[in-house]
């Protein structure tokens, strides 16, 4: 899967540790979500979500597997 994750937290100027502290999971949680390695449980995609202000499917895409 596909996200756009890494470029919604640098355009807030947060780190992945501060991302990490707002989603209630570590760093290398949002790190291995960003690099594609992880994907998110349903709660925590909705909570990304809701954090950024947009619809789950405008952050996560299917991507080839």
């Amino acid at each position: 899967m596909n996200n756009q994750v890494r470029e919604l937290r640098s355009a807030q100027g947060w780190s992945q540790a501060e991302l990490a502290e707002r989603l209630d999971v570590s760093r290398q949680t949002v790190n291995a979500i960003e690099t594609g390695k992880y994907d998110p449980s349903l709660p925590l995609a909705f909570g990304i979500a809701r954090l950024f202000g947009l619809s789950i499917e405008s952050i996560f895409l299917p991507g080839e597997e």
